[in-house]
């Protein structure tokens, strides 16, 4: 019933992840330095940014963007989002190696949904009396976390290759879990006046005494990032390069505090004329005691518990066809999470000595096709880097799955 305000608040709190979560991948550019990085991403299979954009930015959500995406959603969906944003640093004498020190601010929301969970939420239950609405597969993970980074890169192996390994503590601050499972359904009746809810779901809370608090410390614990690039023969072009690099391998773990909540049941509401689930008045749930209703129907326990955090993988291969024009080919993969496999390809052009453009077109992830452009200034104190991998999320939102953004700014170490 209180659903709406329950996603209200997650999209405002991702809303306040440079490109691809990594702080290896510019090190070719940058070497040795200082930088700020921040990126974005936020797309759906199943909601049109049109409507995604009115939980960013505020705004009446009309009928006509609601159908919009319920009459092109399949029976099961996905959505995502990660936000983060890091200071990094690359230092040291040694003219093989070098460390790196940094701290991490990190947001990850990934959900899966039904069509019948996106029209009770969006149209209530009134249009669908004597149906049942099915919500088995249906879910949404919420994780905040901070993390002290400490790590180095082998840079000249075989003068050429590169070898990157980083581990970090990281510091839980929210964790919102909820999955539900087969046979979760709800019932209405003809005339409104009896529901049917079939629960069977688990759900887990980090600590609800510090949820609202941004310095909270509700849990602990630690990941690895692993980097590797190399140079090879090709037949193609003028020389080709490697990169793997996974990140985000770890766990967090929860304290004491941290509340699951299972239920396995059917509870029915009925005496009570209810047209619409979204126009509930205080009245109405004043005579309902949400609190044994929780008590009733659902094992809540306070434990502590662990969760594996979503891992990224990224794989590229760039060929180099001129001096100006390299074409890249790519895959990435979210563990952990509803993401899709992603593939995608990169056409880089330098345009001046300085100044080189990236085109990225990618199908997968969260959303569908994807279409972006990138900057990037080189110089030998300064790098800068901006763009975004789905710009159709800001050109056309009414037809498009996606948006998202980044930027990376570093000021060059003396060699």
């Amino acid at each position: 019933m209180r659903t709406r305000l329950i996603l209200y608040f997650l999209f405002f709190s991702l809303t306040v992840f440079c490109q691809y979560n990594s702080a290896f991948l510019n090190f070719e550019k940058t070497g040795r330095c200082i930088s700020i990085n921040g990126e974005y991403e936020l797309g759906s299979n199943g909601i049109y940014n049109s409507l995604l954009n009115k939980f960013i930015y505020g705004g009446y959500i009309d009928k006509k963007t609601k159908d919009n995406s319920n009459n092109h959603m399949k029976n099961l969906n996905v959505m995502g989002a990660n936000m983060n944003y890091d200071i990094s640093a690359f230092f040291g004498r040694n003219s093989k190696y070098s460390y790196l020190v940094g701290f991490k601010d990190q947001r990850i929301f990934n959900s899966s949904f039904t069509k019948d969970f996106y029209q009770l939420v969006f149209y209530g239950n009134q249009p669908y009396k004597n149906e049942t609405k099915n919500l088995s597969g249906s879910s949404i993970n919420s994780l905040r976390f901070q993390e002290l980074k400490l790590g180095f890169i082998w840079h000249k192996i075989d003068t050429t290759a590169k070898v990157g390994l980083s581990v970090s503590i990281l510091k839980g601050q929210q964790l919102f879990y909820i999955r539900a499972k087969e046979g979760s359904s709800l019932y209405t009746n003809s005339d409104g006046t009896e529901l049917v809810f079939n629960s069977n779901f688990n759900m887990a809370l980090s600590d609800t005494n510090n949820r609202k608090n941004p310095f909270a410390y509700t849990g602990i614990g630690a990941s690895a990032d692993i980097f590797f690039e190399t140079p090879y023969k090709s037949k193609i072009g003028k020389g080709s390069v490697l990169t793997v690099n996974a990140n985000n391998i770890g766990f967090l773990h929860w304290f004491d505090n941290s509340v699951q909540y299972n239920s396995d049941s059917s509870f029915k509401f009925e005496g009570y004329h209810i047209n619409n689930l979204l126009d509930l008045k205080d009245s109405t749930l004043s005579a309902i005691n949400r609190d044994s209703i929780i008590r009733n129907t659902t094992n809540a326990h306070k434990e502590s518990f662990n969760i594996n955090i979503p891992t990224n993988l990224l794989i590229i291969n760039k060929i180099r066809f001129t001096n100006k024009f390299v074409l890249g080919t790519g895959f990435r993969y979210l563990f952990n999470s509803n993401f899709k496999p992603y593939f995608f390809t990169d056409a880089e052009y330098q345009i001046t000595p300085r100044i080189t453009g990236a085109l990225h077109i990618a199908y997968g992830g969260y959303s569908k096709l994807n279409v972006g452009l990138a900057f990037s200034y080189l110089s030998p104190s300064w790098f800068f880097k901006i763009g975004s991998n789905s710009l159709q999320g800001y050109i056309s939102p009414a037809n498009t799955y996606g948006q998202g953004a980044f930027v990376s700014i570093a000021k060059k170490f003396k060699r």
